[in-house]
């Protein structure tokens, strides 16, 4: 059977929901909770909390490897952040956090992954794409950096060929009027795409292209007409199999907007240029 995996949290303000939760699906739109609806895996490590999960199956030894960001706002904010986001972007989120498996059922514990050195504040949101061009894989998130006194967030990339040695952070992409975060990046046909939340001028989601998986990018103005009418910061993007480019906005599961409650899919053809709409239904 084929199915789609979601591995997601839950915006809940007690520690079970910063958890690894999963969802089956058959088609995208009507999804099953695994696990009775309770968390499939636990952190212990870290902030013992995670969010912002990323899950890939590498090509060179058919493994499973989740990466999430290692934050815990149900413990953190009301202890050693100070209730603070300025105080998690410097200090907060320090390494990944990293499950692997043969079989997507049986997991190893826990493990962090320190990527970067003292000048980075927090590493958020990890993603993942194989560069074909290279033969490895590139790790790809959002960070705050001493090199602007931890202002606004930039996308840093780090190559990897098997999940445990990593090169040191380079820049992906910034912005020069604000912060971007939340970046996810997809391969077709011999271009890489590149969906990322900006945070001002405009705020929401924007897309860039290049022809190498580590760039440069440049911005994609088309879609940005697309966008226009869509509610902005809630939007991550995944591949359908059948070849359109459904973005999904994923507002930690469940949050509140002026249109509803849930995750509001759009869908649209070819990522270059081409228009996405709303299907006009939360999941």
């Amino acid at each position: 059977m084929q199915a789609y995996l979601f591995v997601h949290f839950k915006e809940k303000t007690t520690p079970d929901g910063e958890q690894v939760y999963f969802g089956l699906s058959k088609d995208g739109f009507h999804w099953e909770e695994v696990n009775g609806g309770n968390p499939v895996l636990w952190t212990y490590y870290g902030d013992k909390g995670v969010r912002d999960f990323t899950i890939t199956r590498c090509e060179g030894n058919g493994k499973f490897y989740i990466f999430a960001t290692d934050l815990s706002l149900s413990y953190g904010m009301r202890n050693q952040y100070h209730g603070s986001w300025d105080e998690i972007g410097r200090n907060g989120s320090k390494c990944f956090s990293v499950w692997e498996s043969d079989n997507l059922v049986d997991w190893t514990e826990q493990r962090l992954a320190k990527i970067g050195d003292e000048n980075f504040g927090c590493l958020w949101a990890p993603d993942i794409i194989y560069d074909r061009e290279n033969g490895d894989y590139l790790l790809h998130w959002s960070s705050s950096h001493s090199c602007n006194n931890y202002g606004r967030k930039g996308i840093y990339y780090s190559r990897t060929k098997d999940f445990k040695e990593f090169s040191s952070p380079e820049v992906l992409y910034r912005k020069e009027d604000s912060g971007v975060i939340d970046s996810a990046i997809y391969e077709e046909n011999g271009w890489y795409y590149m969906f990322i939340k900006s945070e001002g001028n405009p705020e929401k989601i924007i897309l860039l292209r290049s022809a190498h998986a580590a760039g440069p990018y440049e911005r994609v103005e088309a879609f940005d007409e697309s966008m226009e009418a869509v509610e902005s910061g809630l939007y991550e993007a995944y591949r359908g199999e059948a070849g359109g480019w459904p973005v999904v906005p994923v507002p930690g599961l469940l949050r509140r907007s002026r249109r509803g409650t849930g995750v509001c899919p759009l869908c649209g053809g070819q990522p270059g240029g081409r228009t996405f709409c709303a299907l006009g239904r939360f999941l």
